[in-house]
């Protein structure tokens, strides 16, 4: 059975993102990724993001129709991300680039950097932990991490809580690293 999502803003704001339901797919609601996006700001020009547990890709082609120039979508499992690269497709995202890995392996091989990063995982194992580490390298000056998960992430010597909201049983987190901790 496919399911779908909406885009809410930029040049595709109305067009729809279709998946298939697997375990641990949760696509962020529309009323979260509007809170997400007025956080970021509505446009997000020139940006480079990763969307490290892409799913059904909400988040990714959100910031692509907001002007991103570039996603990295990176989900594991195979028919999900050729999901994703139909939709991609369908929508002529010419900035989305697909892979398909586990999160914490493709953290630690590829090093390109990025000035937002959505870390949405499935809430069942513990990838946030392992991941928020793994981050700091990966981002711009000025970057931010957006995190879903169902008990929030504390603050560290490493992160700052910078925006943050609860919607039912999910904590939303938009995170920046400490001054001096990139």
């Amino acid at each position: 059975m496919t399911d779908q999502i909406r885009i809410i803003g930029g040049q595709w704001r109305g067009r729809n993102i279709r998946f298939r339901a697997a375990p641990g797919l949760r696509p962020t609601p529309s009323r979260v990724r509007e809170t997400l996006f007025n956080w970021l700001g509505q446009e997000l020009p020139g940006y480079q993001c990763l969307d490290l547990f892409a799913g059904s890709g909400a988040l990714g082609f959100e910031a692509l129709s907001r002007g991103a120039a570039r996603v990295v979508l990176v989900e594991k499992l195979p028919a999900t991300a050729k999901g994703l690269r139909d939709n991609a497709a369908r929508l002529g995202a010419t900035g989305a680039e697909i892979v398909v890995a586990e999160a914490l392996h493709w953290l630690r091989q590829d090093k390109r950097r990025f000035d937002v990063v959505f870390l949405d995982p499935p809430f069942a194992g513990q990838d946030l932990l392992q991941v928020l580490p793994l981050i700091h390298e990966r981002l711009n000056p000025g970057g931010l991490v957006y995190c879903e998960s169902p008990e929030g992430v504390s603050e560290s010597r490493f992160w700052s809580e910078f925006r943050s909201s609860r919607t039912g049983r999910v904590t939303h987190q938009l995170l920046k690293p400490e001054q001096g901790s990139v």
